[in-house]
């Protein structure tokens, strides 16, 4: 293979009668394969009618683009499938293969409603709720908030917990979290509760520094203070992780992982599971 043919431009086209989140993620995710190629990624969403239909997959192909679809409308996903096929274009029904296969096994027929995972019902709300709670109990402001929690996340500045205590909100997880100082004030109410509800979060030295220098240079102060000090680092970490063994909680280096990762890796510890669809309750 040449190296002309290594940088060619891929398109992937994204068409979908909704927000186009499903398709959108498997594409990120296959284009993280291919660091070094270039990509080009196009969004056709809320495509409900034949006619953006068309024009969307006439787009595709002028661009001899991938095309990834979910059209929940079964004359909608014919046209692209005939029209992909007929013009030699690579294309993936990523819904309907799964849809009709859940049918198949409950006897029943799909509603056919678009959008239908992003229903304002009552998960919904309960996710709204779990947001708000990741807001009021962020970095420590009221240790109140543990008791109540799913999650407490805890760690030195930066190690991610604002935006871990987020992400799983979305997943519809009470998260409450407190920012970690040597000689601070540990709150009683982290000792009252199940260290299995706890996470540690901790970090390379050396990425540390280079975290909160860049952030000081992002706030157009110097870099060198005590801030990214590698020894006043060491301290702090060693004061988190003396507190992590005295609690029994789960440790978690974030050094490599991204939000996501080490999200995925806090429920799989915690034994939680994603609730941010619709589930079944169990009866006792």
């Amino acid at each position: 293979m040449d190296s002309e043919k290594q940088n060619e431009l891929v398109t992937i086209f994204i068409i979908s009668d909704s927000a186009g989140e499903t398709a959108s993620k498997l594409a990120q995710a296959s284009m993280a394969q291919y660091p070094t190629v270039e990509f080009c990624l196009f969004r056709r969403t809320f495509v409900h009618t034949e006619e953006l239909l068309m024009k969307a997959l006439n787009d595709a192909k002028a661009e001899n683009g991938m095309i990834i679809y979910t059209l929940i409308n079964p004359t909608l996903s014919k046209i692209a499938k005939e029209f992909c096929d007929n013009e030699d274009l690579f294309t993936m029904d990523l819904l309907n293969p799964v849809v009709a296969e859940i049918g198949q096994r409950a006897h029943l027929e799909p509603t056919g409603e678009r959008g239908a995972l992003h229903h304002l019902n009552e998960n919904y709300f309960k996710r709204i709720k779990a947001m708000e709670f990741a807001v009021k109990y962020d970095d420590g402001k009221d240790p109140r908030g543990f008791l109540e929690a799913d999650i407490v996340l805890l760690g030195v500045s930066r190690t991610s917990k604002t935006p871990l205590s987020l992400y799983l909100a979305n997943k519809n997880l009470k998260v409450a979290n407190l920012p970690l100082i040597p000689q601070a004030h540990i709150p009683k109410q982290l000792f009252e509760i199940d260290p299995k509800k706890i996470v540690g979060l901790t970090n390379d030295p050396e990425v540390l520094i280079g975290i909160r220098k860049e952030r000081m240079r992002a706030y157009g102060l110097n870099p060198e203070t005590a801030y990214s000090d590698r020894e006043k680092i060491q301290a702090e970490l060693k004061f988190a992780n003396d507190l992590y063994h005295k609690l029994g909680c789960e440790i978690i280096n974030v050094a490599t992982l991204s939000i996501e990762e080490t999200a995925a890796m806090i429920m799989s510890a915690l034994d939680l599971e994603d609730h941010s669809y619709y589930f079944m309750e169990e009866e006792s």
